[in-house]
């Protein structure tokens, strides 16, 4: 079958509202109807595609995530972030973006952040007297920077498919992380000035450090994770581990606000969205091995190259196909599909694979924003009772400081590779 009619199936698939597991199943046993000996191998590599010992940071990177959402460490990153930035134009705006920033050195999923510190980040800046719309637009911009910082599941993902170093991926991210925040940062600054929202009297040195000393335990887990990955000691699915036993007994022994009922809550939570995440995975690893059979890869490469054999140019066109595919499909999904097709023109224009793989999760944390599926979008709009469409159009100026980012990150590798430096 052809590449043309390959994507034709799928995009039609996941606009009658088909789940995209079953559509990236459906089209590739289609795909491989006239060759049942290559079909019958589908169990097989639908389950190759989900054993790789890499992917095992998965679940407990969730189930860290979940551990802190609801072990009482979200609000202490919460109080320590007031205290640190709230004077600053955009006052409860920055204490968003700079608690997101924290969290997201610990749980590695966007949707996580948004639906965990989202809750009382939105009710603190409503309650403090801003718009609900800028609130939850903050708030679903903030929880992007989750999966860019380390840890990240996206990057263990990318990693598992494309055999590039997790650890390295990791420190690729952090300064683009960081660029994100400062992006974002102006915006909120920018905004509130013109809107006149309230700004808050810098808290004093006794408020501040009453909240760095009730914070400091939840503050390490990022150092413990990062540390731990630099120094050897651990890898970065044994940091997921190290992360989710850390939090457990934080949450238990230190905060002592997580319960038996609690506890079986998030694990039953977990284990639901593991289960999704790998269905998704199992399907498309198939997906991935009939293209390659159908030399779609190739295809892709050769039609390319005949538009243009410039750089700058072949990598605007990806970007441009990742930024579309996300607006209609999940993050994870675009780099499951993207990888085995994109890869080998990345080969092709003598790109880092670790810089590409920073490129893709910047361009699908976009497509998180962007309706219609916009998954931060619709975790806010839940939570803040703020339509998707206003929330969609209150967050223009995030996504313009991301894309900038992304920008920079395509076209200075320096930005991306100079911390992978580190591991060698």
């Amino acid at each position: 079958m052809s590449a043309a009619l390959i994507f034709t199936g799928l995009i039609f698939l996941i606009m009658m509202g088909v789940p995209i597991a079953i559509a990236l199943g459906a089209v590739s046993l289609v795909a491989m109807s006239d060759n049942l000996p290559a079909l019958g191998l589908m169990a097989q590599r639908m389950y190759s595609s989900t054993t790789g010992f890499t992917l095992l940071a998965i679940p407990f990177f969730i189930l860290a995530g979940n551990l802190m959402n609801t072990g009482g460490i979200t609000e202490k990153i919460f109080r320590f972030a007031k205290a640190s930035v709230s004077h600053y134009w955009g006052g409860l705006g920055q204490v968003n973006i700079f608690a997101s920033m924290i969290f997201s050195g610990m749980s590695g999923a966007a949707v996580a952040d948004a639906a965990g510190l989202g809750k009382i980040e939105v009710k603190a800046m409503v309650d403090d007297g801003y718009d609900p719309e800028f609130a939850g637009a903050v708030t679903a911009a903030s929880s992007t920077i989750g999966p860019v910082v380390p840890p990240s599941i996206p990057f263990v993902i990318y990693g598992s498919l494309t055999g590039v170093s997790v650890g390295k991926l990791f420190l690729a991210g952090m300064v683009p992380g960081v660029l994100m925040a400062i992006a974002m940062a102006v915006a909120v600054n920018l905004i509130s000035r013109k809107r006149n929202y309230p700004r808050r009297p810098k808290a004093g040195y006794g408020e501040w450090w009453a909240s760095f000393k009730d914070a400091i335990l939840a503050l390490l887990t990022p150092i413990i994770i990062i540390g731990g990955i630099l120094g050897g000691w651990f890898t970065p699915t044994e940091a997921a581990v190290i992360a989710c036993i850390y939090a457990l007994l934080l949450s238990t022994f230190v905060y002592r606000e997580l319960t038996w009922k609690k506890l079986l809550h998030i694990l039953e939570d977990t284990l639901l969205h593991t289960v999704r995440v790998m269905f998704i995975m199992a399907t498309a690893g198939f997906f991935g091995w009939v293209l390659t059979l159908n030399q779609v890869p190739q295809t892709l490469v050769s039609g390319l190259t005949t538009i243009t054999q410039s750089p700058a140019l072949l990598m605007l066109i990806m970007i441009g196909v990742l930024l579309i595919l996300g607006m209609f499909l999940e993050g994870i999904a675009v780099i499951l599909i993207c990888v085995p097709i994109f890869i080998p023109v990345v080969n092709l224009i003598g790109m880092d694979p670790i810089q590409f793989g920073v490129v893709m999760i910047l361009a699908s944390m976009i497509g998180l924003l962007s309706p219609p599926v916009g998954m931060c979008l619709y975790a806010v709009a839940s939570i803040s009772n703020v339509k998707v469409t206003a929330l969609s159009k209150e967050v223009l100026p995030y996504i313009l400081g991301i894309f900038i980012v992304l920008l920079m990150v395509a076209f200075i590798p320096a930005i991306s590779l100079t911390a992978t430096y580190l591991i060698e």
